[in-house]
């Protein structure tokens, strides 16, 4: 059987970079994940958008 989960990676909205992977479940939540995550580069919590 095929997985439910989706494996996504997070783009920082400030500056660009592609910083985490993750997973979602794409049945349950099917809009695009939007979390605050911390910006090694920003060396600051920004917004991670999900990036396909």
């Amino acid at each position: 059987m095929a997985s439910k989960r989706d494996e996504v990676t997070l783009k920082c909205t400030e500056c660009g970079s592609e910083n985490y992977i993750t997973t979602r479940n794409k049945k349950s939540h099917p809009a695009k994940m939007e979390i605050l995550k911390f910006c090694a580069h920003c060396n600051k919590k920004t917004l991670h958008k999900e990036r396909k």
